[in-house]
């Protein structure tokens, strides 16, 4: 079987500290599924989001923790309105986010806001009138 590559099964975030990242994740709401010693997985509506600890992802890619930088990138999550952008960036913040920028009006059209969670993980929070979501919160 050949699959597509414009795919991505698994997300995984380095964290320093595992009991604080699941924490948090979870005050948001995400659901464990299963967790050990380094690792923990939450479902994604068909993929997964792990939080791996640094000196775990450090011995399982074989690379000194030091190398293990976070490159430039964000994580988002659309919402359905601009009120619900206001909500999740007021509950990521109240669950120990630190607030990046707080909900604006975007140049393209959109709502948007930023927040980091406590390993410093960009996490953008948009309302997208281009990108409609469906009732399970998929990209319409």
């Amino acid at each position: 079987m050949t699959l597509p590559m414009n795919r991505v099964t698994f997300i995984t975030l380095a964290v320093r500290d595992l009991t604080r990242a699941r924490d948090y994740y979870e005050a948001l709401g995400w659901v464990l599924e299963r967790a050990m010693d380094e690792v923990a997985f939450y479902a994604m509506n068909g993929s997964k989001f792990g939080l791996f600890t640094l000196a775990g992802l450090a011995r399982e890619t074989g690379r000194e923790i030091a190398d293990l930088k976070t490159g430039a990138m964000t994580l988002a999550q659309n919402q359905p309105s601009e009120a619900e952008v206001d909500a999740v960036f007021a509950r990521a913040t109240a669950a120990g986010a630190t607030p990046v920028r707080a909900p604006f009006k975007t140049d393209w059209g959109g709502y948007s806001s930023y927040v980091a969670d406590p390993d410093g993980h960009l996490w953008e929070f948009a309302y997208n009138p281009f990108s409609p979501l469906n009732a399970e919160g998929h990209i319409a």
